[in-house]
């Protein structure tokens, strides 16, 4: 057992009783009595919440970017508090979305956001990708994915040609460029994660402003009763599609790469490398092809950045601003070969880092380094319109800080993808499946080069590490899958 002070032992109970919010089985509310029947008269009137697909904070002119070209993004930042050390829950996009749709860190609850908006009077709607779709599956068909219908008064999906836009084509593992529109890589093909498309076009048909100019229609045609309000826009997410005069604002050949120190990966356990990475991918081959990645990363997130500001111009001409809170976050990040690493599924910094701006009225604008989660989103939207927080919400309202950006609602961050990790204030822990870990110091190695977790001088911090996901892990209530096999496997012998 672990030597801990009898201090820190309770330092850990009581966060994870803090954690803990709500039961799996418990009550959409926090009491007995029926919902009103129509929304408080809060200041705040309106939730509008926009999501990016696959958007890693580190790219955005706000998050000290010098390359990205987000103005309306960055914009919305300075009238808003942007949480600096915001994380998601999970590594690909169904769980994620699924989490902080239900405040839960493992699977669903009894109640969603849209859902309990709506039983409190509120209308409630979806623009394109909030919970998971395949892109670009679903989108090429204009299906629903896994959208959960419970969420939306209406729902409105916005279809797009995704690779086969006409346009300059590249494959870029394959460094292949073509403007036909034969073999392209697309729905459930091998390198489809690898393809950027130049647009031809002046981007009116890509599915992203299709969403945009939904979401103007809808604000104009319910602007008088109060809202919730989800766009979900499916870029950068690949194939990186975006108009050409958007590519033409980042030259790869300007492009500089990240660094990768010589032995990079030798500390990192088989369980944490990515598993698409430049040493076992054709990517790795063709350096200048890692730029255009970057290029077309940049340029999809462009397109993004201007849809924001389309949406955000039509909420103020309608007098709506003031009434409106604006929340801008994205599912997970994503990896462009740093480590040697591609798209998202490890525990690393750039994956599980994400932006997270809110704007609200009555709020001052400021950045704040408290470390927050996504699971903390609707418990947040629910305190700001005065809607009660259900009891199964899992997360922490963001109030306090947005009041105060120096406060403090949790000591660290959790998340899971083969395994689960911490950012603390200091330390970002991983813990995999097989039980190898990683352990970094992110206040002088914020690029986590070295592992530090075989070192002895760090062998207490590990344990303390280790002692808290514990707690974390049990708190949220996810079940430990190995050892369930292994005790399935013990009653059948």
């Amino acid at each position: 057992m672990f030597h801990l002070s009898k201090r820190y032992w309770f330092t850990l109970c009581v966060m994870a009783m803090s954690v803990f919010q709500g039961s799996v089985d418990g009550s959409d509310l926090p009491s007995a009595q029926a919902p009103d029947s129509s929304p408080k008269n809060a200041k705040i009137k309106n939730v509008l919440l926009i999501i990016a697909d696959d958007l890693k904070a580190s790219v955005l002119g706000c998050y000290g970017d010098k390359v990205a070209k987000t103005p309306n993004i960055d914009a919305l930042a300075r009238q808003g508090v942007v949480f600096d050390r915001a994380y998601c829950q999970h590594m690909w996009c169904a769980p994620s979305r699924q989490s902080f749709m239900f405040s839960r860190y493992q699977g669903n609850g009894p109640v969603n956001i849209g859902q309990h908006f709506i039983r409190n009077g509120w209308y409630s709607a979806r623009v394109g990708k909030i919970y998971h779709m395949r892109v670009p599956g679903d989108i090429i068909a204009g299906t629903n994915g896994n959208d959960v219908a419970s969420s939306w008064t209406e729902r409105f999906n916005s279809a797009g040609q995704e690779a086969h836009t006409p346009g300059d084509y590249a494959c870029l593992n394959l460094d292949i460029f073509t403007d036909g529109l034969a073999n392209r890589e697309s729905t459930q093909m091998k390198h489809r994660m690898f393809v950027t498309v130049e647009q031809s076009g002046d981007g009116t048909d890509q599915p992203d402003h299709k969403s945009a100019t939904k979401a103007i229609e809808l604000l104009n045609k319910h602007q008088s009763k109060p809202f919730f309000l989800a766009v979900g826009f499916v870029r950068p997410h690949y194939p990186m599609v975006a108009p050409q005069k958007l590519f033409a604002d980042y030259p790869w050949q300007d492009i500089e790469l990240p660094e990768i120190p010589v032995g990079d990966m030798e500390d990192i356990p088989a369980a944490g490398r990515g598993k698409t990475r430049s040493d076992r991918n054709s990517i790795g081959k063709y350096p200048d092809n890692q730029k255009r990645m970057w290029a077309g990363y940049y340029a999809s997130t462009a397109f993004v950045d201007r849809q924001v500001g389309r949406i955000m111009a039509e909420l103020e001409r309608l007098g709506l601003r003031d009434s409106t809170a604006v929340v801008f976050c994205s599912d997970h990040g994503y990896h462009l070969g740093e480590h040697q690493f591609w798209q998202k599924s490890n525990l690393h910094e750039e994956v599980t880092r994400v932006p997270l701006i809110v704007s609200a009225p009555g709020f001052q604008s400021a950045r704040s380094q408290s470390l927050v989660e996504l699971v903390d989103l609707f418990p947040t939207f629910c305190e700001l319109a005065e809607v009660p927080i259900p009891n199964s919400v899992q997360g922490k309202s963001l109030l306090p800080v947005l009041k105060e950006p120096t406060a403090n609602v949790r000591s660290e961050a959790f998340y899971s993808h083969d395994g689960h990790g911490l950012r603390t204030d200091r330390w970002a822990f991983m813990r995999y499946r097989d039980n190898s870990q990683e352990l970094y110091d992110m206040e002088n190695d914020p690029k986590q080069f070295k592992n530090l977790v075989q070192l002895t001088e760090y062998a207490e911090t590990v344990k303390e590490l280790s002692a808290r996901l514990d707690l974390r892990i049990q708190a949220a209530g996810i079940k430990n899958k190995v050892k369930q096999r292994k005790a399935k496997q013990s009653n059948r012998n």
